[in-house]
């Protein structure tokens, strides 16, 4: 009865055991089919109410609703209740929203959702595109995907520079969802096989400005030429330019507007924002946040800058100052793997201080930072507003606080009032400032790398300010440079080659604008008289005198121009007649030679006129060594002639080679004295060879002799071990242990010196005489046996 029980293994492979789990998965896909149906059908009829607030009453599917939940989001904010439901009934929306107002998850769950209710699966290929401005935002929006996505099927990827390309190609054409960077995308797309994205649905275009702003125009457009027309675009932005209506009018069709308006009327930073700024000079800037950072160390501090090259010199030294609070930097110059660990630091530590540029400005979410230092300026209002975002995120408080010099304090007052943005003038007590250049200027001269920093620090600032576009703002003229270079700690101002090209420049066009008007001047007056007016007042106004035009030379014809060497400006220097007058006073110019041709006068000097070959070197043939190391190749140096050699003159003034071949004629008279001189030659070469050879076979010799000597004292040293009573091996003393102190060595061990030569070397009957005692019974016998065999 137990065999014909339900377990019967017969009745398990039969059709009736396998009918129910058939039924079952039929049931299961029916049902999920009609779930998904009907998912699709209440999104596409989906009106929100007046008060909807929380993920739950969206048209959004369990599993969706679960990874929320798991991951405590619970209440949407403001740009998600408003472009969620647009988004999830699948037309393109235009979302801008301030920093920190929740704008990834309402373009991740229109991506999970779509997706689901397509079924899409792994053997669909690339369904989603994320593309975002830097990798640290790239990985954020990653791993936020992974936290509400975890209950989906979906294969995520992310796709950032600075990781190994072939791993990425491997994995690729397995990715439903992919986060990426548009320059290593790009890349992808043109590089690796089998990466396609004819069937992409969505496309979603995280911080667009900031996009734009990088340089990645022309990126995007070939871009959007590889996909497809008909998919979905959600593009998101927390500024709204130019730049990115052109591009919303080329990648989105008939897109829904969410969140402008409220971004335009009630400013594009939140309320519990406190922003304020400070007057101070350049060369104070540090002092000021040195004793910020002295007074606030129980918070999160987010300090801006504008150049890498200050991040990593303020990071530096006061890393060695030590604060006493924990100091991270972050900025472009880093490797990836680098970047990812500063940042994931920084978002759990509780109290601490990250030196950053812009590249940590847009979308990354740090979390309880309570203030946001502006050490420079920002660019415009936007990168104003996206840095100062870092802090007072969703519903929580900040502080931003912003240092301007007295030159800039118009511009940007009147920038950020554009923008709605009202911030507030504080002043810092000088008596709670703690100055730092002593500090600074000992690092500088302890560690030369600390100095190397400071100096390339004080260039990178300063072009940063050449190069900002609002000139209204960024003033160079007036900038203390040299009270900057000492607040730093360097012992004098670096040199700046750019401006020295720039005023150079200037300089340039400005005597070519004089050159221009004296000729339209010279134009207008054929007399003349304008041109000796203009010439007397450039004399006057130069100092310097004015070279006289040829007769029917016109002054507006100019000579094409030529490169200028080092020698044409070493011989257009001024003052060089100072001391010419002395030296001319020391030669008699008056007539070099009599006219007999004798030379009487005895300072009179001559030069003698030598007739040189065709190979010597002159002044057209001259090559510098530069020149010398480009044309290293032989087919390079024949186009310009062989280089010119060096000669040396005879006391009759004759160029001769440094090496000359004598004639043969001049040395010997007759073919007989060149063959007793060659054969005198080899006789004493073989002579010299015979010698070598017999010194030689000596040293060899002596070799030989030597490792003989020294294989019998180790056979010497091996006879020395004996046997104990208790049948133990042992070793006898050697040589080095017998010596004492004072280089006595026992009689019975001393070994024979050079002039008595080795023991094996001398014959039996001396070796008998010095040691009588060494020979053995068995050796007597075996002589006397060889005696009665000689006898008979």
């Amino acid at each position: 009865m137990a065999q014909a029980g339900p377990s019967n293994p017969a009745k398990k492979k039969g059709g009736k055991g396998a009918e129910p789990k058939v039924k079952s998965k039929k049931i299961k896909k029916l049902s999920e089919a009609k779930a998904i149906a009907d998912l699709e059908q209440s999104a596409l009829q989906f009106e929100p109410p007046p008060g909807l607030e929380a993920f739950a009453d969206l048209p959004i599917s369990d599993l969706t609703k679960r990874g929320l939940k798991r991951a405590y989001f619970v209440k949407m904010t403001d740009i998600q209740a408003k472009s969620l439901p647009v988004s999830l009934k699948g037309k393109d929306v235009l979302g801008a929203a301030r920093t920190g107002s929740g704008k990834t998850l309402a373009f991740l769950i229109p991506v999970l959702e779509i997706l689901y209710r397509r079924k899409w699966g792994p053997q669909d290929g690339l369904g989603a595109l994320i593309i975002s401005p830097t990798r640290e935002l790239a990985v954020q929006i990653f791993d936020v995907l992974r936290s509400i996505g975890g209950y989906h099927s979906f294969s995520a990827g992310l796709v950032i520079g600075g990781k190994n390309l072939k791993d990425e190609r491997e994995r690729l054409s397995r990715m439903n969802i992919l986060v990426a960077t548009p320059g290593r995308l790009l890349q992808h797309m043109d590089q690796t096989i089998g990466f396609e994205c004819d069937n992409l649905q969505m496309l979603v275009l995280d911080e667009a400005d900031r996009i734009l702003d990088m340089g990645f125009h022309r990126t995007l457009t070939a871009l959007l030429s590889h996909l497809p027309k008909s998919r979905q675009t959600l593009l998101f932005s927390a500024t709204q330019t130019e730049s990115v209506a052109d591009l919303a009018r080329l990648s989105l069709k008939d897109p829904v507007r969410v969140g402008i308006e409220e971004t335009v009327t009630e400013g594009a930073t939140p309320k519990t924002l406190e922003q304020h700024y400070v007057l101070c000079e350049l060369d104070k800037k540090l002092d000021v946040l040195w004793s910020f950072i002295k007074s606030h160390l129980q918070t999160k501090t987010l300090v801006f800058m504008s150049s890498c090259k200050q991040v990593r010199f303020v990071f530096e030294t006061f890393c060695k100052m030590h604060p006493g609070i924990p100091l991270l930097h972050l900025h472009g110059k880093q490797k990836q793997m680098t970047r990812l660990a500063t940042f994931q630091r920084f978002t759990s530590m509780k109290h601490a201080v990250l030196f950053a540029t812009d590249i940590a400005a847009r979308g990354l979410d740090f979390p309880s930072v309570d203030w946001v230092l502006q050490v420079d300026a920002p660019e415009d209002a936007e990168t104003y507003i996206h840095r100062v975002g870092r802090t007072a995120r969703y519903e929580s408080a900040g502080k931003g606080l912003l240092f301007l010099m007295p030159s800039e304090e118009e511009g940007m007052v009147a920038a950020l009032k554009k923008k709605n943005i009202d911030i507030q003038k504080i002043k810092i007590k000088a008596s709670k400032t703690q100055s730092i250049a002593n500090q600074l200027q000992k690092l500088a001269f302890q560690d030369p790398e600390i100095k190397y920093l400071g100096q390339r620090a004080f260039v990178s600032y300063l072009r940063s300010v050449y190069l900002q576009k609002d000139k209204s703002i960024f003033k160079l003229d007036g900038l203390p440079v040299e009270r900057f270079a000492e607040a730093l700690g360097l012992p004098g101002m670096p040199k700046i080659k750019f401006l020295s090209k720039e005023m150079a420049k200037a300089k340039k066009n400005a005597s070519r604008a004089a050159a221009e008007i004296q000729a339209a001047a010279a134009r207008s007056e054929p007399d003349g008289s304008s041109d000796e007016a203009s010439d007397s007042s450039e004399d006057e106004s130069s100092g310097e005198e004015s070279s006289p035009q040829k007769a029917g030379e016109d002054s507006s014809e100019q000579k094409p121009e030529r490169v200028r060497t080092k020698y044409d400006r070493m011989f257009e220097r001024k003052n060089q007649n100072i001391l010419s007058e002395h030296y001319n006073k020391l030669v008699d110019h008056s007539a070099d030679t009599n006219a007999d041709g004798s030379d009487d006068d005895f300072i009179t000097l001559k030069r003698a006129d030598h007739d040189l070959d065709d190979n010597t070197t002159t002044e057209h043939d001259f090559i510098s060594k530069r020149k010398q190391k480009m044309l290293a190749s032989k087919k390079a140096l024949a186009k310009i002639g062989p280089r010119g050699h060096k000669l040396v003159y005879d006391d009759e003034g004759k160029p001769h080679e440094i090496y000359e071949i004598k004639d043969a004629s001049e040395v010997f008279k007759s073919v007989d004295e060149v063959k007793e001189a060659g054969r005198k030659f080899a006789e004493s070469e073989r002579g010299k060879l015979q010698q070598a050879d017999v010194v030689d076979k000596a040293e060899a010799k002596e070799k030989k002799r030597e490792k003989k000597r020294k294989r019998k004292e180790r056979e010497r040293e091996g006879e020395m071990y004996d046997s104990d009573d208790d049948g133990d091996v042992a070793m006898g003393p050697t040589v080095a242990e017998l010596s004492d102190d004072d280089g006595y060595v026992s009689p019975e061990f001393e070994l024979p010196s050079d002039s008595e030569g080795s023991a094996d070397e001398q014959p039996p009957s001396k070796k008998a005489k010095q040691n009588p005692a060494s020979t053995t019974l068995e050796e007597e016998e075996e002589l006397a046996l060889k005696m009665l065999r000689s006898r008979r």
